[in-house]
């Protein structure tokens, strides 16, 4: 029997253990059913007139990505409404606003979001800004983290926010002098506003989904989980969309689903979990995992931390941020979560998120030993050095996102004034928790920054920003340094990470390398980043993407 698709004449990264070279790989429907050599015997004898010989001409073929912190449905309601993540300044965004607005005139509220905080002084743009411009409808726009939104003053007064309005107890209301609100709502606060938004229909989930899955693909991308599988910010519950889109086949990506957590709730909302999980798992789609927000971002000072942030001169405030989950019912529901065959996937940004999150992996180590379900923590932006062996000794996965690790002008201005030197020395310690032996595992947080593999990649390569991103900020035009160059891994490292990790936390044990027998997910480059200068890796491009033999993308 011949192949259906053969590779030939250019080098290939197998993200095996060994890395033995290769430079032609065979497929037969959706599996690899060899890996050599271009002069091997079986290159010939597989090849009969209805093979595909797709000559790599030098360009390199990988193993598919598999993005393992990622919102393609949210991105892809981005890329439908006013998406302001192609902008940079605060003109800019004001300027594409109302151009959305004038476009849209039968829209009851203007949503979207995409907004940087380094774009405007203090992290935090106004209402009055939006008034200028959409003075008669409601505006809510979430920021690119999706911690925070930007709101008009008719939203506020919808949603009946004053300066009486207490804060959330997970959540702030930002507010002038006088006490009044100003227009940025962080957190739970934002929940005050979004509760009235309308709800987006089945048929712009599914939209949206189709728009992020081919984004996704365009980047070679071919597996991912969805940080997110419920009810959150402005966007609505995935699920549903998911499932549809692996009943009718539309959904070429493999997919692990992160259910959501209600953190203003507790063990009681265990059953409704174990209820979506075998309600909306099917195909390539498995709800499988279960994800915990521990706090929330450093820039809005709501990152978990062991010690107050500083004021910005160095002196230590009275906020060590918001633990979003009491540790000790987070200790008890990860417990159980374990026990009932769940993946927990937490968001940790501060250090003691990072270690609450770690302590909760550790009672239920206690309580049942260890086990396969391959429990990891995202984001990782400030991790204590006595935390850093843990991530091994525990079997807990580092989620890293890789392209915030440089230095760039929100870090510089809204950061690291605010960490202090030595916590700031402790941010993304990728080369620590490689020596200390964590299993390293890679995401993009898309719709929060890019999904281009390449540019995070690059960043863990280099620790600084990669070619052709443009950060906003007063600062963009700098050249800065090396972020903490000594946390910096190897390509073929980050590679891996990107590939063979991601698909290892998601349980996709046939997928992520190229070897015989594993599902033909691949991904043909542009180029062979080893072969040039590292100072180039962000350059490089996804010309093809395959899914199980098949064709999804070509550039």
């Amino acid at each position: 029997m011949t192949a259906d698709l053969i590779f030939r004449g250019g080098p290939v990264f197998t993200a095996a253990a060994t890395r033995a070279p290769a430079t032609a790989v065979a497929v037969r429907g959706d599996r690899i059913i060899a890996v050599g050599h271009e002069r091997d015997d079986w290159v010939t004898d597989l090849t009969g007139p209805s093979t595909e010989v797709v000559d790599l001409g030098g360009r390199m073929l990988t193993p598919g990505f598999v993005d393992a912190h990622v919102h393609p449905v949210w991105g892809g309601l981005d890329l439908m409404r006013c998406n302001l993540a192609d902008d940079v300044t605060a003109e800019a965004y004001l300027d594409r606003i109302a151009r959305y607005a004038g476009s849209h005139p039968d829209v009851e509220w203007i949503l979207g979001g995409g907004w940087a905080m380094a774009a405007f002084p203090g992290g935090t743009p106004t209402a009055t800004a939006l008034d200028r411009i959409v003075p008669d409808r409601p505006v809510f726009l979430a920021n690119r983290d999706g911690h925070g939104a930007w709101v008009n003053s008719v939203a506020l007064r919808r949603a009946g926010i004053d300066r009486d309005t207490p804060d959330p107890s997970d959540g702030r209301i930002e507010r002038d002098s006088a006490g009044n609100p100003t227009g940025c709502l962080h957190e739970g606060a934002m929940t005050l506003v979004n509760r009235l938004l309308p709800e987006t229909s089945a048929e712009e989930m599914g939209e949206a989904l189709r728009l992020g899955q081919a984004y996704l693909h365009s980047f070679g991308v071919t597996g991912w989980q969805d940080a997110i599988v419920g009810a959150y910010g402005d966007a609505g519950d995935p699920a549903a969309a998911y499932l549809a889109a692996a009943q009718d086949g539309s959904l070429t990506g493999r997919v692990v689903g992160a259910l959501w957590w209600d953190r203003g709730a507790g063990l009681e909302q265990l059953d409704g979990l174990r209820e979506r999980r075998e309600r909306f798992s099917h195909g390539r789609f498995q709800a499988s995992a279960i994800k915990i927000m521990q706090d929330g971002v450093a820039e809005n000072f709501t990152a978990a931390m062991t010690e107050p942030y500083c004021d910005g001169h160095g002196h230590p405030t009275d906020n060590s941020g918001i633990s979003f989950v009491e540790p000790g019912l987070l200790n008890e529901a990860v417990t159980v979560l374990d026990a009932d065959g769940f993946q927990v996937h937490f968001h940790a940004i501060g250090d003691r998120a990072v270690r609450e999150c770690l302590d909760a992996v550790a009672a239920a180590r206690d309580a049942h030993g260890l086990n396969d379900l391959r429990h990891h923590i995202a984001h990782l932006q400030v991790v204590h050095p006595e935390d850093v062996p843990r991530f091994r000794s525990l079997g807990v996965a580092a989620n890293l996102q890789m392209l915030w690790a440089t230095l760039e002008p929100q870090m510089v201005e809204l950061t690291l004034p605010f960490l202090g030197e030595r916590r700031a020395s402790w941010q993304y310690p990728f080369g620590d928790l490689l020596r200390s032996g964590a299993a390293l595992v890679a995401g993009s947080d898309w719709s929060v920054s890019t999904p281009n593999p390449w540019a995070a990649i690059h960043v863990a390569v280099n620790r600084s920003i990669p070619p052709g991103e443009v950060e906003p900020g007063e600062l963009a035009d700098l050249n800065f340094a090396p972020f903490l160059p000594e946390q910096a891994i190897d390509l073929g490292t980050a590679l891996t990470a990107y590939t063979c990790g991601s698909a290892w936390v998601n349980h996709l044990d046939d997928c992520g390398q190229v070897r015989e027998g594993a599902l033909a997910d691949l991904v043909v480059l542009d180029r062979d980043p080893f072969a040039g200068p590292v100072a180039d890796i962000g350059l490089t491009q996804v010309d093809r993407t395959y899914v199980g033999g098949r064709l999804v993308h070509e550039r």
